[in-house]
């Protein structure tokens, strides 16, 4: 991976709390991050006292090189929303304006963490389908903007196998969104929700009181049936 192709782009602490209907007695549990980049929600969670881990390939990098490369990357974004602000729902932000500063917020609260949570193994450089944990060393893992988001550049099969990874690692799996970046339902849904309930596993669809792109209102929350 090169430095030249991350987009760090995270999401604020509440943010996550909407996209997973999480409850407070959610955070008191194990939580393992995939793909979360360089959102907030392990700085927060870990503030307040929560188990938590993120893993995702950009934590190679250091603070300063991530910080260096949003500093570039971010007016493309918020010029981009801008330019498509009516693919987005602007209920829980006014504008693009005031959805990158909440953005940059979060973003700058996790590069404060970082180096921190580091060396204190909160931060994993690492990616899925092949995650360093043991069998059920987790009770939620969390997938954000990545699975059925990223359809075009992730199979069927490579969503299968990365969602029973999670399952080996975590008790349950939430993922959201269920619709693609082009914000159309995603093309592998229906496939892999049809071979995953095929292999035993219980497979829910729940509307969430989170909607930004227009339409992404439902995650799916997946566990081991017993």
């Amino acid at each position: 991976m090169e430095l030249k192709s991350v987009v760090p782009w995270g999401r604020a602490f509440a943010e996550y709390q909407a996209m997973f209907a999480l409850k407070e007695s959610d955070l008191e549990r194990r939580i393992l991050g995939c793909g979360d980049g360089s959102a907030s929600f392990n700085a927060e969670l870990h503030l307040r006292g929560g188990q938590v881990v993120s893993v995702d390939p950009i934590y190679v990098f250091s603070a300063d090189q991530l910080r260096q490369r949003l500093r570039q990357v971010y007016p493309n974004i918020i010029a981009q929303m801008a330019r498509e602000r009516g693919r987005y729902v602007w209920s829980n932000f006014r504008d693009p304006d005031h959805l990158g500063s909440v953005r940059m917020s979060a973003m700058n609260q996790f590069l404060g963490d970082f180096s921190l949570g580091l060396e204190q193994g909160r931060y994993v450089p690492a990616s899925l389908p092949e995650l360093p944990f043991k069998d059920g060393q987790f009770d939620l893992a969390l997938c954000s903007h990545l699975l059925f988001a990223y359809s075009e550049q992730i199979t069927a099969a490579q969503h299968i196998a990365a969602i029973l990874e999670m399952l080996r690692v975590a008790k349950e799996v939430r993922i959201y969104p269920l619709l693609d970046i082009e914000g159309y339902p995603s093309m592998h849904l229906s496939d892999v929700v049809s071979e995953l309930a095929e292999a035993g596993i219980q497979v829910d669809r729940q509307t969430v009181g989170y909607e930004l792109q227009r339409g992404a209102t439902e995650m799916l929350s997946l566990s081991r049936r017993v």
